[in-house]
């Protein structure tokens, strides 16, 4: 089932387009990864997810219900940790949990949310006295109230440190093996590598590539680097690995060998590599980062480096 599908989903604020023909398909139970630049339209989507803003045009439904027509539903199975979220300072965090229980008809324990976050020691201390860190761990907490079948996830790591982060991560695990559905929008992008079963990238308002991460980096044509440890380099080595389809660039430092190839020619390097004479004894393979990916699908230089088509008003879609 689709947990999320948009069609045609269009938004304009007068002359200016944040979002152009936006199709997702989101389907349930997966953690799926929203990038873009700053102004992309990824706040725009989530806006109109929730029918907090309506569309100049297209479709939005969430688990078969019209955003429009049917957003109550659609936000009672729904979780949100929006970005930037005001707290109420007067209030406790068990305040707050229990707000959340009531708006939603919910039974949440406000303490094992809090324990679950962190935060169990500092459940009735006033917000007013937490550091964004915690601030954003109870928001993270009060978007789990009522196991909701969809947590939309903006920005979940800000202010958080990098024990905050893992554990976040663990929770947006959890709640996918639960059943959960997880959109995780976010430009730390470490973070959606480690956690996303696959990624959309907008570009000036429009999609220009979802798949998973691995399909990314195959229609990217991003090459990884391989370590390689011999026992020796022969003469003939390092040019006979130049030469070999697939590899750009090979060197060599004391009986370290680095080349610069595409996935599928690893094995042949480390074929032509003893071919010559070495023996191998250690490899390693860096393969190429979301990060790169990212630029590679969102900056017109890396787009002529790489020859991504990812210009203006295409959509590129790679799919599985």
């Amino acid at each position: 089932m689709v947990a999320i599908e948009t069609t045609g989903l269009t938004k304009r604020y007068g002359d200016v387009v944040a979002l152009r023909n936006l199709d997702l398909h989101v389907r349930e139970g997966e953690i799926y990864g929203f990038l873009g630049p700053n102004g992309a339209g990824k706040s725009t989507t989530i806006n109109l997810l929730l029918d907090f803003i309506r569309p100049t045009s297209g479709t939005v439904q969430v688990f078969g219900h019209d955003a429009q027509e049917e957003s109550v539903t659609i936000r009672q199975r729904t979780g949100v940790l929006p970005e930037g979220c005001d707290l109420y300072d007067r209030l406790t965090a068990r305040q707050h949990l229990e707000f959340v229980n009531d708006s939603k008809n919910a039974t949440a324990d406000p303490e094992r949310i809090t324990e679950r976050v962190g935060i169990a020691d500092a459940i009735d201390r006033k917000v007013s006295g937490y550091s964004k860190g915690m601030q954003q761990r109870l928001t993270l907490g009060a978007a789990l109230v009522g196991e909701p079948d969809l947590l939309i996830l903006d920005e979940p790591s800000t202010g958080l440190d990098p024990a905050g982060a893992r554990e976040m991560r663990k929770i947006v695990r959890e709640e996918a093996d639960r059943g959960a559905t997880v959109f995780f929008s976010s430009h730390i992008l470490d973070q959606v590598e480690a956690v996303c079963d696959r990624v959309s990238i907008l570009r000036d308002g429009e999609l220009v590539v979802e798949d998973t991460i691995e399909a990314l980096r195959d229609a990217a044509g991003s090459e990884a680097v391989l370590t390689v440890e011999v026992d020796h380099v022969p003469r003939d080595a390092l040019s006979a690995v130049r030469e070999l389809p697939g590899v750009s660039e090979a060197s060599a430092a004391d009986t370290t060998v680095t080349a610069h190839c595409r996935d599928e020619a690893k094995t042949t390097v480390l074929t032509e590599l003893e071919a010559t004479g070495a023996s191998v004894t250690d490899f390693s393979l860096a393969e190429a980062s979301l990060e790169e990916l990212f630029m590679a699908y969102t900056t017109d230089r890396a787009v002529q480096e790489t020859g991504t088509p990812a210009d203006n008003g295409a959509k590129t879609e790679a799919r599985t």
